[in-house]
């Protein structure tokens, strides 16, 4: 079997329609609460705010914009952003990990909008998480929240290390850039990169025992790891922070994705459907892409890599075609069930910009057998 590349325009019509089935399904709810697409309303979701979810909102609608250069998109991103912080009654919350996505977002809103505000607001963000996070837990790294100033992980320094290094990129400060070094530094130094595998484990010390969570392999994880090194490769230069990146990257596809398609993780997190799980997967397609982007044309991983986000986004829209209204499920490849999750929903949005990026590079053709070479087949997901 081939996995051959799309047609440009065709999956540009396709991402376009989950856009707009994203607005018919949650419509203004997605704006302030309500996180199913249920009726009819219950109380309970009006006290939910899922912050981080409202940034991949922003960041969603700033991809449709890139990609399309409908003013709209960019529109509907700044309501977002303007409802989230009313809602928040400000910036800041508990969360780490919660501030740095709202920061890569607003960062991203600033770029394609050009509103000050954004960048402002980013920078702002990126000082909370530095002072009250790392500089207060007393050791390199940052913290899950204000809660657990001990305990480190994955998403928070991801996120923090990826808006490092674009608000280096963007201002040109130093402190961002060095900030961005030592943050991915801390990866590697805690322990919580597989020196045998390149897999990126959730954290380290949860229990307040220093273990590191072998047992938590998460999608989410291994994009945004793959993510930061991507950002300081673009401002260094550095191959061996490319290198980095292939390697979790190719563990991640044979771990995570034995069959070519992304495994649902919410059986070994949660028996919800959706929840905060249901964007992991939007988030390592979204990472994953770009890592394809700045990879050489003729290089054996990047034909990997894309036949593998092209393989695993077929299976996406089956499942969505399959279901009424382009609702998405956490099975990709299979119809949705009757709730869908927000998050679920962005993350099917995300994974499918990244396909209409991918296929705007033009054609290309990666055999299947290609994504999984020799050394990398997995046992399967634990």
């Amino acid at each position: 079997m081939t996995v051959t590349a799309g047609d440009a325009a065709e999956w540009d019509s396709r991402t376009d329609a989950a856009q707009h089935a994203l607005t018919s399904l949650f419509g203004p709810r997605a704006l302030w609460p309500g996180w199913r697409n249920t009726a009819p309303f219950r109380l309970r979701e009006a006290a939910t705010l899922n912050y981080w979810w409202r940034a991949h909102l922003i960041e969603v609608r700033v991809d449709a914009f890139e990609r399309t250069g409908d003013a709209r998109w960019l529109a509907g991103a700044l309501r977002v952003r303007d409802a989230l912080l009313l809602r928040n009654r400000g910036l800041f919350n508990d969360y780490f990990d919660d501030m740095g996505w709202l920061g890569i977002a607003l960062l991203r809103l600033h770029q394609a909008s050009g509103d000050a505000r954004c960048l402002d607001d980013a920078i702002a963000l990126w000082r909370r998480i530095e002072r009250s996070g790392q500089q207060a837990s007393g050791t390199a790294g940052v913290p899950w929240r204000v809660q657990q100033p001990q305990y480190k992980n994955a998403p928070t320094n991801g996120t923090f290390a990826l808006l490092s290094s674009r608000l280096g990129a963007v201002t040109g400060a130093r402190e961002f850039t060095d900030s961005a070094a030592a943050t991915l530094r801390w990866f590697d130094d805690a322990g919580i990169v597989d020196p045998g595998s390149g897999l990126v484990f959730d954290g380290v010390n949860r229990r307040g025992d220093g273990a590191i969570d072998t047992d938590w392999v998460f999608s989410y994880c291994q994009g945004l790891y793959v993510g930061a090194l991507v950002e300081r490769y673009r401002g260094s230069g550095r191959a061996e922070l490319l290198d980095a990146a292939v390697r979790t990257a190719e563990a991640a596809v044979a771990r995570l994705a034995p069959t070519g398609v992304i495994v649902s993780e919410n059986s070994r997190f949660d028996e919800r459907a959706g929840g905060d799980v249901g964007l992991f997967k939007g988030v390592l397609v979204r990472y994953l892409g770009e890592l394809v982007h700045v990879l050489p044309g003729d290089s054996e991983a990047r034909r990997m890599l894309a036949g593998f986000l092209r393989e695993t986004t077929d299976a996406l829209w089956s499942g969505l075609r399959a279901t009424r209204g382009l609702r998405a499920g956490d099975v990709w490849g299979e119809p949705a069930p009757t709730i869908t999750f927000l998050s679920t929903q962005l993350s099917a949005t995300m994974a499918l910009e990244a396909r209409a990026r991918l296929e705007a590079l033009g054609p290309e053709v990666v055999g299947l057998e290609a994504l999984r070479p020799e050394g990398l087949r997995p046992e399967g997901p634990r």
